[in-house]
């Protein structure tokens, strides 16, 4: 490699910022306080598509069940050995991850596949955290064992 070659950085058709404004454009986004609310009135599901690390570190909200993002789309199809039950195409979804810019992607990807009611939290779980909203602490499990 020369040094020009290094001068250059490679141009992609489409960036990841790109691809997230454009899932916000289809995806609803919602409020830490409209979050907050829906938990309180509706049957809504809140999925944290983070890294189980981020949550060992930070905790997550109460009551959220956990979907990584580089499993989500196995996670939520019923025809995959991976799918969970807490996934049903007929329920409320709100998705958040760290900031929003992967949980607008998920969510994106959710409606393709199929869920109708989906959203994510704008924000994520950094503004919920900032609104002084109460956080779960999640403990780290033992991988050895590999129970679930």
């Amino acid at each position: 490699m020369t040094e020009a070659d290094t001068d250059t950085d490679p141009e992609l058709e489409r960036g990841v910022w790109e691809l997230v404004e454009e899932a916000e454009r289809n995806v609803e986004s919602l409020s830490v306080e409209a979050v907050a609310a829906l938990r309180e009135e509706e049957d809504v599901t809140l999925i944290d598509i983070r890294d189980v690390r981020e949550l060992w570190i930070e905790g997550t909200i109460p009551g959220a069940r956990h979907a990584p993002r580089g499993m989500l789309e196995f996670w939520a199809d019923p025809g995959t050995e991976y799918y969970r039950d807490y996934f049903d195409p007929e329920r409320r979804y709100v998705l958040f991850c760290n900031e929003a810019g992967r949980s607008a992607l998920a969510a994106r990807r959710l409606q393709e596949m199929g869920y109708a009611d989906v959203a994510h939290m704008t924000g994520g779980f950094t503004a919920w955290r900032e609104a002084g909203r109460e956080v779960e602490a999640v403990e780290q499990r033992d991988y050895e064992r590999r129970d679930r």
